[in-house]
């Protein structure tokens, strides 16, 4: 009990501190003209959202990264908030986040205004840092590498582990990216599937993953304050890259890696929708499997209001992810 406290009190500390500095963040990449340059490829009502702050992933890391150190460098009532396991996924999120910027400042003011940085050298460098990362949680944190549904200890995956990590966190972390394209969409599923992992934490004893989980949860949803509909502020690759490989990095920590499809049903859709389209297109010389990829702007496209795809592809989310915790729950 006092640990799901301790995470919940994070959680509320978190949302706070992202509200309170919110604002100012707003203003200052207005000032620095940090504004949206919207593809030309979505939706022709998306034009309106041209000039909208973006690179808002910085309002969520900021707060995290703050409570992550502070509560490693000090105890607090006699007992340790947060431990060092934590500090992984705490670099992932920021790696991950650098890349995001510089793709979000090319596409801002960079050569390739509204492009941003060419896929195959971001998805690269997205496969450089997933094997740094693979690599510490394998060997330097030793998690648990396959937790099966019927097994009494965690599975050894040997030399497959490795890809196996790879796949998962630059997997997760498009997918985040493909997702993050309506107000609020891409901020309310990643707290949904950041909660579960919590739970997921706290269950199997796993208190300062769970804490991490549950701060990012909190920071969240204090992003969401400035990112519903209709939006003052973007997360921008900043934010999704970093929150998708932050995702699967969490999921490989606590082993339960293999319902990462049910937790994060709605992005692992999203990036589906988009290999699929471009395998049709393809294979069809031009034709298309949806009106538009990622899924979101198809379901656009048959006339469902942006606010109606954010709400019902949430609902769907949290469905899911009950279902993933119940599994969980169920070993």
């Amino acid at each position: 009990m006092l640990n799901t406290s301790v995470a919940i009190a994070l959680s509320g500390l978190s949302f706070m501190m992202t509200i309170i500095w919110g604002e100012p963040l707003i203003r200052l990449l207005k000032a620095w003209r940090i504004g949206k340059v919207v593809s030309e490829d979505g939706p022709d009502k998306h034009t309106i959202k041209t000039g909208t702050p973006t690179m808002g992933g910085f309002m969520i890391l900021i707060p995290v990264t703050v409570l992550t150190i502070l509560f490693n460098a000090v105890s607090i009532f006699g007992f340790n908030l947060l431990g060092r396991s934590i500090l992984l996924p705490l670099f992932t999120m920021w790696a991950y986040a650098v890349l995001g910027m510089i793709d979000d400042w090319e596409g801002i003011r960079g050569p390739r205004r509204g492009l941003g940085m060419r896929a195959r050298v971001k998805f690269g460098i997205q496969v450089i840092f997933a094997l740094a990362i693979a690599f510490a949680l394998r060997d330097i944190l030793d998690v648990p590498q396959l937790i099966w549904f019927t097994a009494d200890e965690p599975l050894g995956l040997g030399a497959l582990y490795i890809p196996i990590a790879v796949f998962i966190i630059v997997g997760m972390s498009n997918a985040i990216n493909f997702t993050d394209g309506l107000d609020g969409l891409a901020g309310l599923i990643s707290a949904t599937a950041f909660a579960a992992y919590g739970f997921v934490a706290i269950i199997q004893g796993q208190v300062f993953l769970a804490r991490f989980c549950f701060s990012l949860v909190g920071a969240l949803f204090g992003f969401l304050w400035f990112n519903v509909h209709p939006a003052k502020l973007f997360m921008g690759d900043t934010g999704s890259l970093a929150l998708g490989a932050t995702l699967g990095v969490i999921a490989l920590m606590t082993g339960q890696w293999l319902i990462i499809p049910i937790m994060a049903v709605i992005p692992v859709s999203e990036a589906l929708s988009v290999i699929i389209q471009v395998l049709y297109f393809k294979a069809t010389d031009g034709e298309r499997f949806f009106r538009m990829a990622p899924l979101h702007h198809h379901f656009e496209l048959l006339g469902w209001s942006e606010t109606q795809v954010v709400q019902r592809f949430w609902l769907i989310s949290l469905v899911f992810t009950m279902l993933g915790v119940a599994l969980v729950l169920a070993e």
